[in-house]
C-alpha cells in the first residue's frame, strides 16, 4: 500500500503526462521516464498471448527523445489536435527498499483526435501498465506499455499515447 501524499503524486504523474501530450510540449515528454525508461505501444491480442510484437518501441530516454525530434522535425503528418481521457490509476504493487520504492500500476485511457478540418474521433482506447520509480525529482516512468484494444488503429500514430 501506499500513503496518500504517494499517490496524489501519481495521479499528478499521470494528469501532466496527458497535458503534456494534449499541448504537444513535447520537448517534456522525455522527463516523464527514467535514463533506461521504455515505452511501447502493443495491441491486446499480442499481450494476452505472450507475443512481443509492438507497434512502437523505444528502449531508452534518448530514443524517447528522438521520437520527439522526428515529430517535431522529420515526420509529415496531417496534423491534429489529440485529448488524453485517463481513468483513476490502480495500483498492483509497491515495493519499497530502503529510499527506492516502485509501483506498479495501471489506468484506463482513451485518446480522442480532432483534425483541424473535421471531426473528433477515438483514435486509441485500452489501459496502460506502468512501472513507476521513486527518483530526486520524484515519480518517473520506468516502463509504459500503451495496450491499445483494436487491431483497427489509425493509419499512423505520429504523437505519444
Amino acid at each position: 500500500m501506499i500513503d496518500f501524499k504517494t499517490y496524489f503524486e501519481l495521479l499528478n504523474l499521470y494528469s501532466d503526462y496527458a497535458m503534456v501530450c494534449d499541448s504537444k510540449d513535447w520537448e517534456k515528454w522525455p522527463d516523464f521516464f527514467i535514463e533506461k525508461g521504455t515505452y511501447r505501444l502493443q495491441p491486446r491480442e499480442n499481450f494476452d498471448d505472450g507475443l512481443p510484437l509492438c507497434l512502437l518501441a523505444l528502449e531508452s530516454r534518448a530514443m524517447i527523445q528522438d521520437r520527439v525530434y522526428g515529430v517535431k522535425e522529420t515526420m509529415y503528418h496531417d496534423p491534429y489536435y489529440q485529448r488524453h481521457i485517463v481513468g483513476t490509476p490502480r495500483i498492483l504493487s509497491v515495493e519499497k527498499n530502503g529510499e527506492s520504492e516502485r509501483i506498479v500500476s495501471e489506468a484506463n485511457y482513451t485518446v480522442i483526435r480532432t483534425k483541424f478540418d473535421g471531426d473528433s474521433t477515438i483514435l486509441s482506447v485500452g489501459y496502460y501498465h506502468d512501472v513507476i520509480v521513486r527518483t530526486t525529482e520524484g515519480l518517473k516512468l520506468e516502463s509504459r506499455l500503451c495496450i491499445y484494444d483494436s487491431e483497427m488503429i489509425a493509419n499512423s500514430i505520429i504523437y505519444p499515447i
